[in-house]
């Protein structure tokens, strides 16, 4: 396996522990060094001369696995994927790494004998609890809170939203969508789940598919989006989603931003049809600074930072090391990502 990713000698060293029989070679001079645990771009001011990109390229193209997207390139990675026969197996960083592999443009032949591998799971907890505080946040009504606070005011009695009181849809049953609606339900909501292929879950009423996502959401109090990007959810939440909610619903979206309309979950806002969005992830990235997303007192922004822990870089290794395991004995891989999500 080679490393394709900044990661710490340290954590290098706890894959093999963990899989004696996987040589991950690194060479860290080839690699950017990160700016902070679970940075997987690196210091963007740092560049390989071209004897070293030749070096880096020749270990991806003798590789029988990778720990991570080279550079986080598409293009790079489907040079590697087209020029490696021996590759069989890539584990990607990301939870929601289908897009990038979509990007790359690969062809169901040159994909054949290689398994793409995520690592969802390993932020579901820290982007369900952004998703529980964006809909306490909602039902609380925190940006009234704070601009009472500023001004001074103490304000007469008012009733504060109660989630034991509260309908709230997840949109999106992966790891993130299940953790989410676990920690809703605990804080007394009744939570209904919309996904990609309806399933039974302990924790949910009831389980809609994508194609009912306006019925699931009607009346609701809050819309928990935790959808990956794809052509099938591509703005999915346009609209007529938004106004099927409860007027004043709160709007959070730990997933992609490529799933929600985001013009119409502007006028949302501005109309208060939508009373509060928490958005980890916007539709261009970095948010520009012209967008009215910026000025709207009745939005919190995360800049795609809520699934940030410092453990995110020893999670993701022991999940390599397991998957390590079971690639070596012929097992069923973790968070495979299946090639009709991203194959042109």
């Amino acid at each position: 396996m080679v490393l394709a990713t900044p990661l710490d000698e340290e954590l290098c060293r706890l894959v093999e522990q963990n899989e004696p029989r996987v040589e991950l070679i690194r060479d860290h001079t080839l690699l950017p060094p990160q700016l902070q645990a679970g940075d997987h771009y690196g210091d963007p001011n740092w560049t390989r001369d071209p004897e070293g990109q030749a070096k880096f390229e020749a270990l991806l193209l003798g590789a029988d696995a990778l720990y991570g997207i080279p550079d986080l390139s598409p293009e790079l990675l489907a040079r590697v994927v087209r020029g490696n026969p021996r590759l069989r197996w890539v584990q990607a960083m990301a939870a929601g790494a289908a897009s990038q592999l979509e990007r790359a443009g690969l062809t169901a032949p040159e994909v054949a004998n290689v398994q793409f591998t995520t690592s969802a799971g390993v932020h579901a907890r820290p982007l369900a609890e952004f998703a529980a505080f964006g809909v306490l946040a909602g039902a609380k009504e925190l940006p009234r809170m704070l601009e009472d606070k500023h001004a001074r005011r103490w304000t007469p009695r008012r009733f504060l939203g109660q989630l034991c009181e509260q309908r709230v849809a997840v949109a999106g049953l992966g790891a993130i969508g299940t953790e989410a609606a676990k920690m809703l339900v605990a804080l007394g909501a009744t939570v209904v789940g919309v996904n990609r292929t309806r399933r039974e879950d302990p924790h949910l009423s009831e389980v809609y598919g994508l194609d009912e996502i306006r019925r699931a959401v009607a009346g609701c109090s809050a819309l928990v989006i935790a959808l990956p990007g794809h052509a099938s959810t591509d703005r999915l939440v346009d609209a007529g989603v938004l106004a099927a909610l409860r007027g004043g619903a709160t709007v959070v979206n730990v997933g992609r931003g490529s799933v929600v309309d985001e013009a119409a979950l502007i006028d949302a806002l501005r109309s208060e049809q939508i009373g509060f969005a928490a958005l980890d992830v916007t539709e261009t990235e970095p948010l520009p600074e012209q967008s009215p997303l910026w000025d709207l007192p009745n939005v919190l922004i995360s800049p795609h930072t809520a699934a940030l822990s410092r453990l995110e870089d020893r999670r993701i290794a022991e999940l390599v090391a397991e998957n390590a395991g079971l690639f070596l004995d012929g097992a069923p891989l973790r968070n495979v990502i299946p090639a009709d999500q991203f194959i042109v």
